[in-house]
This record gives structure tokens, sequence and C-alpha cells, in this order.
């Protein structure tokens, strides 16, 4: 719906890709739906809907992507699909460096980025001692959380977060037989010590001439789980720091398309770069809200129209996930009343608008009742 909702609001016709019962499917701006197939294993058949969907079409559509494995997908067959749409993506290798975690580190070597010191770690040959970094760190999986990383996150109860911290060797000795079992390779991290409000983000929308077309910057307000798990408060801000290092980077990375770049700032106020997504993502939503609204731009361009105006964006709009929200709140100490004037009064919510509710009343709502309802049944017919 974060990508969604832009485009409908500048009144851009949208076919949503989504699997049954996902919110967009019932959005009043989706006027056709994709059959669905999971791109991150069932690619080739994803590809095949969507030239059956394109050819049915009068003219050429224009194709945005979200996730890591819809990136991909859209990358690793760009030859088939761009006889049959438009789109935007940077080139295949550094679409790959920039998704892979161990790549990455070695391009942020080459083109000296500021990233915090870190080392690949083979978790079934190596030991701890191997990893030669200054505690704190954190790991995270090279490029998702695989089936052999999700066991570890359950065990650990952190089965939403995205990365483990661990504040010294005697932890990384005690949780190494779990890592080592699972034979995961991963990255150490050196840990920019700070909460979650210091990390910032630049967002920006490169031409294929390589001029930055629009940008915006924001920061984050609450994630769930607290510290490393996913995003569910949002801010957009004006900072002319982030803004003036991410379009550097964007430079010297040779980026086109859509990005964004994390950084966090240390207690000295350095700005470190945590990572580089180059797709579309959640922050569109508050972006466009703001007055930046880079989806509406990049269709412009790809259907070769006039670009619509645009200015700096508006600094303080807020976006926030109301349900995980709630939760970051009260791990924070917030009450239910205070929060929910905060959450109600945010420019974007993601789902949920009042203009277009049914995303959030079928496709998030009604699916947890229809689950809950599940678990109940199950419970009574056990004997």
């Amino acid at each position: 719906m974060d990508l969604l909702r832009p485009l409908g609001l500048a009144n851009i016709p949208c076919a949503a890709v989504a699997p049954p019962g996902a919110p967009p499917r019932y959005s009043r701006f989706t006027r056709a739906v994709v059959e669905w197939a999971d791109p991150s294993d069932e690619s080739g058949a994803l590809v095949d809907k969507l030239i059956h969907f394109a050819r049915g079409q009068s003219k050429k559509p224009v194709l945005f992507y979200e996730g890591d494995w819809d990136l991909l997908l859209i990358s690793r067959h760009r030859g088939r699909l761009a006889s049959y749409f438009h789109f935007v993506v940077p080139d295949g290798a550094l679409v790959e460096d920039l998704v892979d975690k161990a790549r990455f580190r070695t391009l942020a070597r080459t083109l000296g980025l500021p990233v915090p010191p870190s080392t690949q770690v083979h978790t079934a040959s190596a030991d701890p001692d191997d990893v030669d970094l200054a505690y704190p760190l954190i790991l995270k999986p090279l490029t998702r959380r695989t089936a052999t990383w999700m066991p570890i996150f359950t065990e650990l109860n952190q089965s939403e977060a995205k990365a483990l911290e661990v504040r010294s060797r005697e932890e990384l000795t005690e949780l190494w037989p779990r890592l080592a079992s699972s034979g995961v390779e991963l990255l150490a991290q050196e840990l920019i010590e700070g909460p979650e409000t210091n990390i910032e983000s630049y967002h920006a929308y490169v031409d294929r001439d390589g001029s930055i077309v629009a940008s915006f910057t924001g920061r984050k307000i609450r994630t769930y789980p607290k510290g490393y798990g996913h995003s569910t408060a949002l801010e957009i801000t004006a900072s002319a720091e982030v803004a003036s290092l991410g379009a550097d980077l964007i430079q010297r990375l040779d980026l086109r398309g859509v990005a964004k770049l994390d950084f966090k700032r240390s207690p000295e106020g350095t700005l470190y770069l945590l990572e580089v997504n180059p797709r579309f993502s959640l922050w569109h939503h508050p972006g466009a809200e703001a007055g930046v609204n880079l989806p509406a731009l990049v269709y412009d361009d790809m259907v070769a129209r006039t670009r619509r105006s645009t200015g700096p964006a508006e600094p303080g709009v807020r976006w926030c996930r109301l349900l995980n929200d709630v939760k970051a709140a009260r791990g924070e100490g917030i009450s239910f009343v205070r929060w929910l004037p905060w959450a109600l009064t945010c420019d974007a919510r993601a789902t949920l608008a009042w203009d277009d509710p049914l995303p959030f009343l079928r496709g998030v709502l009604w699916a947890r009742a229809a689950a809950a309802l599940r678990r109940l049944r199950r419970r009574t017919a056990r004997p």
C-alpha cells in the first residue's frame, strides 16, 4: 500500500501484483490484479504472469517493485521484461552488490564508502576468535533471513528482528554453537551506539542521465522489535548534511533509478552508511505526502510525459504502521491514551486511509480475525 497509494494519489492507474488477501487487492486505486507467484522461488512463473498481463494492455505498463526479491526478479529477467514493460533499475552487477551484504562490503571498501568496520563469517568453519572486531557487534544474514537463520531468531525470542546484537566475545561464544550448527553465513559489523532515532536516510530518484530528479531525507522514530525490527514510525526531515552525503554516494555508486541510503549517526555526530536499497520503499508514501512523489516522477519519465512539478519535501510529515507501532510505543512506556492521538494525526499510515478503508478492514483486520478464529477452532477440536 505504501507504493500503491502515492501512485493512486497521482491519478496513475494501478494493477496490484500481490498474494490473495493482501491489502493492495482491496484498494480503490487497484483496477486490476495480476495472478501471484512468489518471486523468491517462482521467479520464472511470475515473469510469465507479468508478461501475460502486459500483452493484454493497450499501452506498455510501467513496472514498480518494492521488496528485494521483486528487485532481483526484474534485474535478472530484465531482458525478457523490457519488451513488455517500462521500468528503471540499476545496472545488474550493482543490484547484486547492493543486495548481498558480503558483496556490498567489498564494494564499500573499493569505493571508500563510510561504512562501519565489518567482516564476513562462515560459521561452519570459523570460530569466535576469527571475528576481529571491536564489541559490541551486530550479526546479519548476508542476504535475508533464510530457513537456516530463522530458527536462531526464534530460539532467542527475536523472530521479528532483522539482526542480532552481541555485546561481548563471551556472548558470541555462547551463541556460536547455534550459529555453527546452522551453517549460516553472516556479516558481523561493529555496532554504532545510539537509539533508532539516530538512523537517518536519504531517498532519491536518479534519471538515465545520472541527474538526481528529486530527493528527500527522513529519520526513524520507532521499530518493532525495538532496535533491530521493522520500521513502525517515521518522519520526513530536512537534513542538509544527510542530503549532501547521500547525493555524493549516489554519484560514487554511479546509480540509476530509485534508492534509499540508510545512515546511523554516532554519539560523536558522524554519519555511517548502513545499507543502500535500490528499490521503491514504504518511505515513498510519506515522501509523497510531504510533496516529493518519487514513484510518480518515475512514471512521468517512463511514459515520456512532462514531469510534474515538485519542490523540497515538507519536514515533519509522519508515517506509522498502526498495529505494530502501538506495540513499539508500549515498549517505550508510551500509554495507549497518549499514543492514539499521535497515531491518528500521522499524515500517512500503512494500509489505513480514511478515503480508502478496505485495505485495512479486509486485508488486515479481517485477516487477523480469521486467523484468530482458526486458532480457536484448532484448540477446541483437540481431545
